[in-house]
C-alpha cells in the first residue's frame, strides 16, 4: 500500500505545486484563459487558494518523507477536498457544469490518498 500512497500523493502534490504556484505568481490576465472564474472572485482569494494548494502539497508529501507530524497528509487531503468542493460550487454557480470534470478526479484521487493515508500512515 506504501507504493499507491507515494503514486497518488505524489500526482496530486504535482498537480497542485503547479496549479497552485501559477495562482500565486500569475497575473489576472495570465489566468484568465486557462481559469475562467478568476474575474468572479478577487485576486487575494485566488492568491490564498493558490497558497493553500501548494502548502497542502508539500503537506501531502514531506511527513511521510520526515516521519513527522504523520496526520498531516490526512489534513492536507481533506483541506484539498474542500478547495474542490468549493470549486465546483462555483463552477455550478456560474453555469459551468461542463467543466467539473477534473474537479470530479481530483475529489477521487484525493479520497483514495485520504484513505490511503489513514490505513499505511
Amino acid at each position: 500500500m506504501k507504493w499507491a500512497y507515494w503514486i497518488v500523493a505524489s500526482l496530486l502534490a504535482l498537480f497542485y505545486v503547479y496549479a497552485g504556484g501559477i495562482k500565486v505568481v500569475q497575473s489576472k490576465d495570465r489566468l484568465r484563459p486557462m481559469m475562467q472564474w478568476v474575474d468572479a472572485v478577487p485576486l487575494s482569494l485566488t492568491r490564498t487558494v493558490g497558497v493553500l494548494e501548494v502548502l497542502a502539497a508539500f503537506g501531502l508529501i514531506l511527513p511521510p518523507l520526515t516521519g513527522i507530524a504523520p496526520a498531516l497528509p490526512l489534513a492536507a487531503a481533506i483541506g484539498l477536498i474542500l478547495i474542490q468542493i468549493g470549486a465546483i460550487a462555483l463552477h455550478l454557480s456560474r453555469g459551468e457544469a461542463k467543466v467539473i470534470g477534473l474537479n470530479i478526479v481530483l475529489l477521487a484521487l484525493l479520497g483514495v490518498a485520504m484513505w490511503l493515508s489513514t490505513i499505511w500512515l
